[in-house]
């Protein structure tokens, strides 16, 4: 009887610790497979997703390469809330 409670312990401690561990690795996407995200033009900001292939629409236009988050929380993610895109595509401080 013991030693059934003393496995039940460990198998229930270590699905903890598995879950801790993959809950620490999870990156939510910005936008679904197939699709990529575009920001607001303008100290508003926003951003919304569209599908590969098409291009963005108004007042949507794409974000400056190597600029793009991907996932949230990610560094740019962070960085485009704090800046935003002009009418002539400059970088601006919000």
């Amino acid at each position: 009887m013991r030693t059934r409670i003393v496995i039940a312990l460990a198998a229930v401690g270590l699905g903890g610790l598995l879950a801790t561990t993959a809950g620490c690795s999870f990156q939510e996407n910005i936008c679904a497979s197939g699709e990529y995200p575009a920001i607001a033009v303008g100290g508003q900001g926003g951003s919304a997703c569209f599908p590969d292939g098409q291009e963005p629409t108004p007042p949507y236009v794409r974000y400056p390469e190597g600029k793009v988050p991907q996932h949230v929380d990610d560094e740019w993610d962070v960085y485009w809330r704090s800046h935003g895109i002009d009418e002539n595509n400059n970088i601006i401080e919000t």
